[in-house]
């Protein structure tokens, strides 16, 4: 089964110094058929005005990762994380059983604009931790591997059964994956325009894959390099 998630059906939530696109139902935003998709809870999409954020809150027992697009993101929590993160950027912080933390735009002149994505994790109040690795280098239609559980097979060490690669594709170049259909698969176009399996795609626009084992391509469709999320989830419960 496959399921569409075009941007255009995203909720939104602006604030005056905020304009947020939500995947899946958040805060203000609410609709029963889109509660998440397996363990993946939370993907905004978030446009901060210059010198304005999130103020100190709280969260526990969740995954959050930050996946800078343009600007940067100043980050501050109580285990003692922080950081300014730049564009291509992902940071992971697990709050376990408690954290608190603020999101700021870092600059005074200029927006920033992020995914912000959350996991349930596979276990309950652990301690809280955080990384915020240098960029990672790509080439064009290569998939990176950015997030995997407890970091085994690289990037950052999420707390869930979850791989998570970032993917740059340029006018024309091709990527191929193939789908398990004991897992389920996530895709979200983050900037550019692609095709998958000749669907056309923009960014915001998201297709969720689910028992599933076709090979899938994908090919990047726009002017400027297309930049793509891919999660590999753990079948639901």
């Amino acid at each position: 089964m496959i399921i569409e998630r075009p941007s255009s059906a995203r909720g939104r939530v602006q604030a005056g110094w905020l304009d947020s696109r939500h995947t899946f139902s958040f805060g203000g935003y609410y609709d029963p058929a889109w509660m998440g998709f397996g363990c993946l809870r939370v993907i905004n999409e978030d446009r901060v005005d210059p010198g304005a954020g999130f103020a100190p809150h709280r969260h526990a027992n969740m995954e959050i990762l930050s996946y800078v697009l343009s600007g940067g993101l100043a980050h501050k929590d109580s285990s003692g994380g922080g950081g300014t993160i730049g564009p291509g950027e992902l940071q992971w912080m697990s709050a376990g059983h408690g954290v608190e933390h603020s999101e700021y735009n870092a600059s005074k002149t200029e927006p920033v604009h992020f995914l912000q994505i959350w996991v349930q994790p596979d276990r309950l109040n652990a301690q809280p931790a955080y990384a915020q690795p240098t960029a990672a280098e790509t080439k064009d239609g290569e998939f990176v591997l950015r997030a995997s559980r407890d970091g085994v097979h690289g990037g950052v060490p999420i707390r869930q059964d979850v791989n998570l690669y970032s993917l740059a594709l340029g006018q024309g170049s091709r990527a191929r994956r193939t789908l398990d259909p004991k897992r389920l698969y996530w895709l979200q176009v983050a900037q550019g325009r692609i095709e998958a399996n000749g669907r056309a795609l923009e960014a915001g626009d998201a297709l969720g894959f689910s028992e599933e084992s076709a090979e899938l391509i994908l090919t990047g469709a726009g002017e400027s390099p297309a930049d793509v999320l891919w999660f590999e989830l753990p079948p639901a419960r």
